[in-house]
């Protein structure tokens, strides 16, 4: 079977397919798409139907692939953490415009594969980072990310601010399960760790937790980011202000959407 006819062959989105591909047979995507005649190998077309199988399935590429690029990191994923979005980028992006002089620290609560947190390590590089995840299995995925770009980010595991009790940062940065518990996109997300999904009735309980906490945990004009889902972000702020931190204001994604929102002590 020659590459376009395993594609059409395929069952699934012809992008999909061709980085589906293109990982079980080693030959660049572009190739693909430009020499559709090509033989495969019998061994390379086995992997690309399995693959191709799994994600019939609803399995997500990034799962299949065991990777995904955030930030111009490529970050190795697995079911134990969230697949990094673009839209999550924009956390980055708050953080580094708040980092201009470089030696700060930071929180990344959450922090799933590292992504946020090896994103601001590079880019402020005098920066001390620390990352708190409640899951065990997800700060093994981000201790291994964090070994593969040689970025030394400290890593704690616990329930939000516990593993950092007593301390004080200028930056928190967190995304935070936002979703609510009855809310019909959770069908799409099935392959994806509920409980960094799922916050209550309102999708909130997650975020008023940790809103509740952060004056505690910040320096005199140190800020919180959180990103949050569209719709949120008037209660969001609201939690802000409730928490006594002031200049509250939301950001949108590249998308438009409201995504994050933060305030300073």
């Amino acid at each position: 079977m020659n590459v376009g006819e395993a594609i059409a062959a395929s069952g699934i989105a012809a992008r999909e397919a061709r980085l589906l591909l293109a990982a079980a047979s080693g030959l660049p995507a572009a190739s693909l798409l430009a020499r559709p005649e090509r033989d495969l190998a019998p061994a390379a077309l086995d992997t690309f139907l399995a693959f191709s199988a799994r994600r019939a399935r609803g399995e997500p590429v990034a799962y299949i692939l065991g990777r995904q690029e955030f930030y111009g990191l490529e970050l190795e994923v697995d079911p134990a953490v969230l697949i990094p979005r673009p839209e999550t980028e924009l956390l980055v992006e708050l953080a580094l415009e708040r980092l201009e002089a470089g030696e700060a620290a930071v929180l990344d609560l959450g922090t799933g594969s590292g992504a946020v947190a090896l994103a601001v390590k590079r880019e402020r590089p005098r920066a001390r980072v620390v990352a708190v995840d409640a899951s065990a299995a997800a700060l093994a995925v981000a201790q291994r990310n964090a070994a593969r770009h040689g970025l030394e980010v400290e890593f704690r595991q616990g329930h939000w601010f516990e593993p950092v009790a007593g301390e004080r940062f200028d930056l928190v940065l967190a995304n935070p399960p936002y979703v609510a518990e009855d809310d019909p996109h959770l069908a799409a997300l099935g392959f994806e760790p509920r409980e960094a999904l799922v916050a209550g009735s309102d999708g909130l309980d997650a975020m008023r937790e940790i809103l509740g906490d952060a004056r505690g945990f910040l320096r005199p004009g140190g800020w919180i980011f959180v990103e949050h889902g569209a719709g949120q972000e008037r209660a969001v702020r609201a939690l802000l202000a409730r928490a006594g931190l002031r200049d509250g204001a939301t950001w949108p994604d590249l998308a438009g959407i409201a995504r994050a929102s933060g305030a300073r002590r």
